[in-house]
């Protein structure tokens, strides 16, 4: 079975308001307002799918359970990889399984996501414990103008994953977090992170744009 393929950037969000305004100015609807979702990905011993470049992850979105399978990214000025993904009625059964196969989680991320849509592809608006992001997705060209008119550059693109973005983050920061959640990422870790920039001369923000520096 061929897998369909995800073609994506990341980009910084300074103002989130003031991109949801341009987003309905370019006919976008939002389609689920922003909605807490919580993602732990699970491998293998010896980190067989991470060594391969591939991604197995049980997604709770609202309630929602999906499990998908990413294939190895190919890089360039996008993100693209091949994913394989379907609806789960329950996760604890199928997390159950998956460590029955010999499976284990080895990382966990949290966000508060926002989709939108203007009919031909998608940008979801991220709040996460290290930041604000989003994402566009769809065919290359259409990411490329939804960017340019959104007043992006390919130079403020984004194709590291958020465990990437994360781990990056939090060598800059310093933060003893060993996940991507609210609870551990905290406040402490963002008191830290500004004492850190403050000691280089640089603003809190910096470390998560030291993070975001994208594959090349």
């Amino acid at each position: 079975m061929s897998a369909p393929q995800e073609v994506e950037v990341k980009f910084l969000v300074p103002d989130r308001w003031a991109l949801e305004g341009k987003l309905c100015e370019l006919g976008f609807r939002e389609e689920t307002p922003s909605t807490h979702e919580v993602n732990t990905l699970y491998d293998l011993p010896g980190q067989k799918l991470r060594r391969k470049g591939e991604l197995l992850r049980l997604r709770n979105y609202g309630g929602k359970w999906r499990l998908t399978h990413k294939a190895k990214v190919k890089l360039g000025l996008h993100k693209s990889r091949g994913e394989l993904e379907t609806g789960v009625a329950d996760g604890q059964p199928m997390d159950a399984i998956l460590r029955a196969l010999g499976f284990t989680p080895w990382f966990v991320y949290q966000k508060f996501r926002a989709e939108w849509s203007d009919g031909k592809g998608h940008v979801v608006l991220d709040h996460t414990p290290i930041g604000d992001l989003a994402e566009i997705e769809g065919k290359s060209r259409w990411i490329d103008d939804v960017a340019g008119k959104l007043g992006l550059k390919p130079a403020d693109y984004i194709t590291k994953s958020y465990a990437e973005l994360f781990f990056d983050w939090k060598r800059n920061t310093g933060s003893k977090a060993e996940n991507m959640t609210f609870r551990e990422c905290g406040e402490s870790a963002k008191s830290r992170g500004a004492r850190a920039s403050k000691r280089m001369g640089q603003p809190a923000s910096a470390s998560l744009r030291q993070s975001s520096s994208r594959t090349r």
